[in-house]
């Protein structure tokens, strides 16, 4: 057999070239590339729970407890930090 990349005359029953390292046939079932989601709907929810935790205070001042609006600023931390780890993951 001859190696399809490299042209170098291997064994007929191996699995792959010893001069280039190539698979000498086909997989049965070719991998999937991966559905990229979308980061729009990342970027509302992230700029909502800031805008929440920035005008909160503000809107009615003494109404709302000061720790309500630290814990949305968190929480958009938080979203943000996954979406990149997510991104850096694949």
């Amino acid at each position: 057999m001859i190696c399809k990349t490299c042209g170098t005359q291997i064994a007929d029953k191996a699995l792959i070239c010893f001069r280039c390292g190539h698979s000498t046939f086909e997989p049965a079932r070719r991998q999937q590339p991966a559905k990229r989601r979308s980061l729009i709907p990342t970027l509302i929810a992230l700029v909502i729970l800031v805008v929440g935790g920035v005008l909160m205070p503000r809107v009615a001042p003494g109404t709302v407890p000061q720790a309500a609006s630290v814990v949305l600023l968190v929480l958009a931390v938080i979203v943000l930090a996954w979406r990149v780890f997510e991104r850096r993951r694949r």
